[in-house]
């Protein structure tokens, strides 16, 4: 499978991995090739252990879409902020989230942003998520709040 970047991912399925159709619950048989899909789960380099995919995925022409920078080795990242960043917000703080939590967040941060690889999210003392998208260079950071709503990214 290729991201939208372009990256080529390996999708590793597990008996606990589930699948939704838009935000009902289906089967595998719903992913069909050449169609996007949205896969949730862990990453060890390029292969993507799903928890969750989602066919069809958060739509890609979102009003953020066209700010994503993807990923290129060697090139700088972008420094720019949109949005709401929390006012407390500093990075390696929080705690670790996982589950539904982590899911939801992640579901969020790639519908305002896709095609970005997420590695992690962190709950930030003010409740709000930090979701650690790797796959991009920006953004590298998508603030997602208590009630999942993107609010903010750099």
């Amino acid at each position: 499978m290729a991201t939208a970047g372009d990256v080529k991912v390996t999708i590793k399925e597990t008996p606990s991995t589930s699948y939704e159709n838009g935000t009902s619950p289906a089967s595998a048989s719903a992913v069909t090739t050449g169609q996007p899909v949205l896969v949730l789960g862990t990453t060890d380099n390029t292969t993507i252990t799903a928890t969750q995919v989602i066919v069809p995925p958060p739509a890609d022409n979102s009003s953020t879409a066209s700010e994503v920078i993807f990923f290129q080795k060697g090139t700088p990242g972008s420094t720019k902020e949109v949005g709401q960043i929390p006012a407390d917000y500093v990075q390696g703080q929080g705690a670790i989230v996982s589950g539904t939590e982590a899911d939801q967040a992640t579901k969020a941060a790639l519908a305002a942003y896709p095609g970005g690889i997420i590695d992690r999210v962190v709950k930030l003392s003010n409740g709000d998520y930090e979701v650690h998208n790797i796959g991009v260079s920006w953004p590298h950071h998508v603030f997602v709040s208590q009630d999942f709503t993107v609010i903010g990214a750099d």
